[in-house]
């Protein structure tokens, strides 16, 4: 084993330190192997107790609320849960709103809903924000070129409660013309906040600044986010799922369910269910993320994804793939095609379970690229069809540099892997196809290894796919709360376990999610129909 110390000189002998040309998401990886590794499967898990199909009980309210804002009545929808009225928001919230909860009424977006205008980069005294306040137990819809943009200076309260979970869903999870394999049906929530990023949209502007902003990925029209507020606040989600999003916006160009953009500490994420996003689950560009008790269930490309100067704090994510979809558990860039603009981005992740199901296009479970920084802690990778981790760009594991952390660093993170080897070469290209840079194999496993308490060769012990067995229990813990900066005060928190559910005690999953074939948690609501209580 290695200290951390004697890395840099490894490094210094294994790595070519050319200049790249390009960089980011044409990266092309090439698989490698870290040496002999023993793969124990764990035992099958057991089939899921089939969720009930709820009973077509409900009733259409007799019609639209009388609301801050005017909501056209649409008529009725029918589905197997029974027929609802349809009230159907505006173009653009304009004014403070507060949607209510009524029974057999549904909310549909009919388009792009922006809450509010962009307000700019900068705070000003006494600026006309606007607030869209949703109560729990609210269902909204979006047909298929609908997404919720929550424009900077602007927020959103979406604050359910366990048993009355906010649901945004697709019009065909109403109709009931869905799949356990259904994506891709409408855009997804995307906030966009104040906070530093960079590979900023206007080349002459400085990363970092009030003049470095990015739009959002495809959108026809501005939405900018981008600013110097680190502490802004977009609002907060609590006990919110988000399922089927991830309508194509433009060519190459797809909406996550959730998209953070460049927000603050002061916005609020948990209890958060991301169910079958067509692209990542949550994509996080720039900003200071916070995010706590995140499930992510059958997202067909990156579970986490994270890039332009992100400076992000996570802990307690289920990240669960389908077996025929998905690919990088975590896909973690700093700023595409700059890896030397600051901020650096750097995750901070805490107490996790990822279980990469199917064969990822990155090569492995968990890539990060781009001159990033990350320390991953207390976390179970299951991923026997590939390798667990994959490094790639010299600049990723560098040891000095501007707003530079260091290597990677990985304490108490415990993987079972493909026997072909745990760890994988990352080769970066130019446009040309040449391979200008490359991390190996044999480099990542001495930075996995030179952390305390890790193992590349677990023999996973999951009981209901992700609750802690004995294996887990007996692993060595890692302090999570030392992760913490002036920037994310208390928000780690000394777990004292590895993984993201302690054991068969710890429910923190249950009652505000919905089931899947891909993963049970127990909630009696199945995400391809609607609750009816």
């Amino acid at each position: 084993m290695m200290s951390k110390s004697n890395i840099s000189k490894f490094l210094l002998a294994g790595c070519a330190m050319a200049a790249l040309s390009a960089c980011g998401a044409d990266d092309v990886a090439s698989p490698g192997s870290g040496g002999d590794i023993t793969i124990n499967n764990p035992s099958p898990t057991p089939t899921p107790t089939p969720t009930p199909t709820p009973t077509a009980s409900v009733t259409p309210a007799a019609g639209c609320p009388s609301i801050e804002v005017a909501l056209a009545d649409g008529g009725t929808l029918t589905g197997p849960t029974g027929t609802y009225r349809v009230c159907t928001l505006p173009a653009k919230i304009n004014t403070d709103t507060i949607l209510p909860q009524i029974d057999g009424l549904l909310y549909e977006m009919d388009g792009r809903v922006d809450v509010g205008d962009d307000l700019g980069a900068t705070p000003t005294s006494g600026e006309a924000g606007v607030t869209l306040t949703i109560q729990p137990g609210v269902i909204l819809y979006g047909k298929a070129i609908s997404w919720l943009a929550v424009n900077r200076g602007n927020k959103l309260m979406a604050v359910g409660e366990a048993n009355k979970p906010i649901i945004f869903t697709s019009q065909q999870n109403i109709t009931g013309s869905i799949t356990d394999k259904s994506s891709g049906q409408w855009g997804g929530v995307v906030l966009l906040g104040r906070a530093q990023i960079t590979d900023c949209q206007a080349s002459i502007a400085t990363p970092g600044t009030t003049g470095c902003y990015r739009n959002t990925e495809g959108a026809a029209s501005p939405a900018y986010y981008g600013g110097t507020t680190n502490t802004d606040s977009s609002g907060e989600l609590k006990y919110v799922q988000i399922r089927y999003s991830g309508y194509v916006l433009a060519a190459d160009k797809e909406l996550q369910g959730l998209t953070p953009s460049g927000v603050g500490t002061g916005t609020k994420m948990e209890y958060i269910q991301i169910h079958n996003s067509s692209d990542d689950g949550i994509e996080m560009f720039g900003g200071h993320p916070l995010l706590k008790h995140i499930v992510i269930t059958g997202a067909e490309d990156d579970s986490l994804d994270i890039d332009t100067g992100a400076k992000a704090f996570a802990q307690y994510v289920i990240a669960v793939q389908r077996s025929d979809k998905g690919d990088s558990m975590i896909e973690g860039d700093s700023d595409n095609a700059f890896d030397t603009q600051t901020p650096r981005t750097n995750f901070r992740l805490a107490n996790f379970t990822f279980l990469a199901n199917a064969a990822s296009g990155n090569g492995a479970a968990i890539m990060l690229r781009g001159g990033m920084d990350a320390h991953l802690v207390n976390g179970v990778v299951v991923s026997p069809g590939q390798s667990c981790l994959q490094l790639r760009n010299s600049k990723t594991v560098q040891t000095s540099g501007t707003d530079e952390a260091g290597v990677p660093l990985f304490d108490s993170v415990v993987m079972q892997c493909s026997a072909s080897g745990a760890f994988s070469t990352g080769n970066t290209k130019d446009n040309a196809g040449n391979v200008v840079d490359t991390v190996t194999a044999a480099q990542t496993q001495t930075i996995f290894e030179a952390g305390t308490n890790n193992s590349s060769t677990f023999t996973p012990s999951l009981t209901n796919l992700f609750i802690n067995g004995s294996a887990e229990t007996t692993a060595i813990a890692y302090n999570a709360s030392s992760l913490n900066d002036s920037a994310s005060g208390a928000f780690m928190e000394n777990a004292g376990y590895v993984g993201a559910v302690k054991d068969a005690s710890d429910t923190w999953y249950q009652g505000w999610t919905c089931d899947s074939a891909t993963a049970s948690f127990g909630s009696n609501s199945a995400c391809t129909s609607l609750p009816t209580a």
